[in-house]
């Protein structure tokens, strides 16, 4: 059976963008394009494996891994067999899927039974060390074994479908050599943090991965049609463009659509950004994903399936994710050429002179042995890890989560970073912020009146209005009937007295005072959101609420500039509500930006800096993955912050200049381990093909330069991130 989606002639109308099967002509070759699901990624090397894999078949157009989806799409031409992708996959060390099959869930133990296993064989050795130490080398020897065993098997199929020089064979190498040696512990203890750090990967990376689940979730699988006999529930596959349909209070739109209702409120936070919902009236065009605040609405439905703004932002997260260049780790960089250049070295020193100058067999090969244990690079492959995995855990008790040594290491480059506003700089919840009274009405009468017209609501304003005079301790008053207004407000009676809660875009301008419309425009200016409350046809008061700026912004954003980041607004907000939370926080700014505007402010910000980018919401997902580094909000969506490479836990924003203190750190502390390793590696070469060293000397240099490199490493565990 084959492994890929069916394939099929379609019309483009009804094929989601970016999921063209059937034919298609590409320069001139007919080709036709297939998917498949691959399963065991731990990280984006994993991608470019696969990609290098099938590349070489004959009939491959092109083949590109998409790591965050884990799709792999191929173009193939006629000549061109799906039967040997599969095949080419298999071989690989990967399994393909189709979008139709779900990937086995194995236990906790199987997965993780041969880590587990080295991890029983090293405390059973060490344990009998202590009472039969000759045994102990024995029991080491086994371990090792145990772990090279699955890592030489993967080296040998990633070495025949073209990957020759990877990490696997870095491994492979460096704990044979150390077995030949003797120095079995050593092996051991080097293929366990391999193992330990390949988990962690694919952990991350499964964690990625959720973020695609969580933004498919805001759309709703079914969909309430209006048709001429009524309502009925339909899957959102089936809802075409023109389909009429209705949406109750708290629910999401599952399309793009036109408002057909007179007036009504919308949630769009998780396309825009904006932290409150906004009015929306008859024929505005509406997004998917938008939560319906205050009635029940009904929509024009004007995107095709798969084409909705949720899926557009589905789209920016892969093509960020696709354009972005993937940072290989340094060993298996280092590994491309310093295997195969130690290795033949070492073979060449071993015959040689032998052949040529007629020199001792003995002593030369005794030299090739010694060679290749200097050249055994066990220090190289422990260091960066120690290093990494030390800042790693100095970082989570900073309040900093951060997936993995690459993010680490690119935190320290960046020279800019990019804010969203709402739920980042701000607290994301609006708050009382002035009240502004006309007589004869007093505070706690009008803020008793807000609470008892608001209580029961869900609006984010209503909320905010309820908690200011929770605060007072204030009894929200007994009102009437409440009737809401659809996209007005919320009128009631009091006392035998008309009472209306709404915004003064609702009211004539000409009830105003001049005093009043004084207040208006000033808290306006002061980016306040207005809310007016009206007893017996009298203007009784006028609330400005806010989105306060988080306690300790100022502090993050000046600690960021005095390690030379300098910082910038990214918002979907308003003008003038961005240029009032810049200006206080003293930062450029970009207002009204949508998550396609934001993601090309950042590609063309990239181009020019080393930029990060910090935000919460699921509209700044594909700007977190598009930046160098994307840092997420710890009460961020679930999209935000798997989306991106680190996470505030504590949400302090001076964690940001901690952690920037912290790579660099880290950072000069890799490129010591590197010079330790090789600057001794480099003085025994010299000693050992003169002579001067023989095998134990170079065993001491490669176990002494290990010890050195892994106490240097474990300094990171104490940085507190304070300059």
């Amino acid at each position: 059976m084959s492994h890929c989606c069916d394939h099929h002639r379609d019309s483009p109308a009804s094929r989601p963008a970016g999921d063209r099967h059937g034919p298609e002509l590409q320069a001139g070759v007919t080709t036709t394009l297939h998917h498949w699901r691959i399963g065991g990624m731990d990280c984006p090397s994993c991608a470019g494996k696969i990609e290098t894999a099938v590349r070489r078949l004959p009939g491959v157009h092109s083949a590109e891994v998409r790591f965050a989806t884990e799709r792999l799409q191929v173009r193939l031409t006629p000549q061109g067999s799906r039967e040997q992708v599969v095949r080419a996959i298999h071989a690989a060390g990967f399994t393909p899927f189709s979008d139709q099959e779900a990937p086995p869930a194995a236990p906790f133990w199987r997965r993780h039974f041969s880590l587990l296993g080295l991890l029983l064989l090293m405390l059973l050795a060490a344990a009998v060390q202590l009472v039969l130490p000759a045994a102990a080398p024995w029991l080491f020897t086994l371990a090792t074994l145990w772990g090279l065993v699955p890592i030489a098997r993967q080296a040998g199929r990633l070495a025949r479908s073209g990957s020759p020089f990877s990490i696997e064979m870095l491994m492979t190498v460096a704990a044979t050599g150390a077995l030949f040696l003797g120095e079995t512990a050593e092996a051991a203890m080097v293929l366990l943090l391999f193992g330990i750090g390949e988990k962690l990967e694919s952990l991350a990376a499964g964690r990625a991965r959720q973020g695609v689940k969580a933004l498919m979730a805001l759309v709703p699988e079914q969909a309430r049609r209006l048709t001429a006999g009524g309502v009925e529930e339909v899957a959102i596959s089936e809802l075409l463009p023109d389909d009429h349909i209705e949406v109750h209070p708290g629910g999401r739109l599952p399309a793009d659509g036109i408002l057909l209702s007179a007036q009504a409120a919308f949630d769009e936070s998780a396309i825009t950004g904006e932290s409150l919902p906004v009015e929306r009236s008859q024929g505005d065009r509406l997004a998917a994903g938008s939560l319906v605040v205050d009635v029940a609405v009904r929509i024009k439905v004007t995107s095709q399936p798969g084409h909705s703004t949720l899926d557009r932002i589905l789209h920016l997260m892969e093509e960020a994710d696709a354009s972005r260049a993937p940072i290989a780790r340094f060993i298996d960089r280092f590994s491309r050429w310093y295997t195969p250049a130690m290795i033949a070295t070492a073979a060449l020193v071993a015959v040689l002179p032998p052949l040529a100058l007629g020199a001792g067999w003995e002593t030369w090969i005794y030299r090739g042995l010694v060679l290749l244990l200097i050249g055994c690079p066990c220090a190289l492959v422990i260091s960066t890890p120690a290093a990494v995995t030390s800042a790693l855990a100095a970082a989570t008790r900073m309040g900093v989560l951060i997936k993995g040594g690459a993010a680490l290491e690119q935190l320290g480059k960046i020279d800019t970073l990019a804010f969203d506003k709402t739920g980042t700089l701000t607290q994301g919840q609006p708050v009382l912020h002035q009240l502004c009274l006309y007589a004869p009405f007093e505070r706690r009468q009008v803020l008793a009146l807000a609470a008892g017209l608001e209580s029961g609501s869900h609006h984010p304003l209503a909320s905010a209005l309820v908690n200011a005079a929770e605060t007072e301790g204030i009894e929200p008053a007994e009102t009437g009937e409440k009737r809401t207004l659809p996209g007005a407000g919320i009128a009631s009676r009091w006392q035998g007295k008309p009472v209306l809660i709404c915004t003064p875009a609702h009211l004539d301008a000409s009830r105003f005072t001049q005093e009043q419309a004084t207040d208006i425009e000033r808290l306006r200016a002061a980016a306040c959101t207005l809310v007016v409350l009206v007893v017996d046809e009298r203007i009784a008061a006028l609330f400005g609420l806010q989105d306060p700026l988080r306690q300790d912004a100022k502090a993050g954003i000046a600690a960021l500039q005095a390690l030379g980041v300098r910082g910038l607004m990214l918002t979907g907000d308003h003008e003038v509500t961005a240029r009032h939370i810049a200006a206080e926080l003293g930062m450029e700014y970009h207002a009204g930006l949508t998550p396609e505007h934001k993601l090309q402010a950042v590609a063309r910000l990239s181009e020019q800096h080393v930029l990060g980018m910090v935000g919460d919401g699921i509209n700044d997902a594909p700007a977190l993955k598009q930046a160098s580094i994307g840092i997420a909000m710890g009460q961020g969506t679930d999209v935000a912050l798997d989306s991106a490479d680190a996470a505030l836990t504590h949400n302090r924003l001076t964690a940001l200049a901690d952690a920037v203190r912290l790579s660099r750190a880290t950072r000069a502390n890799i490129h010591q381990n590197i010079t330790l390793a090789l600057g001794l590696k480099a003085v025994f070469l010299v000693t050992s093909l003169l002579g001067i060293t023989g095998l134990w000397l170079a065993v001491l240099a490669d176990t002494g330069a290990t010890a050195l490199v892994t106490l240097n490493a474990l300094r990171l565990l104490g940085f507190s991130g304070r300059p």
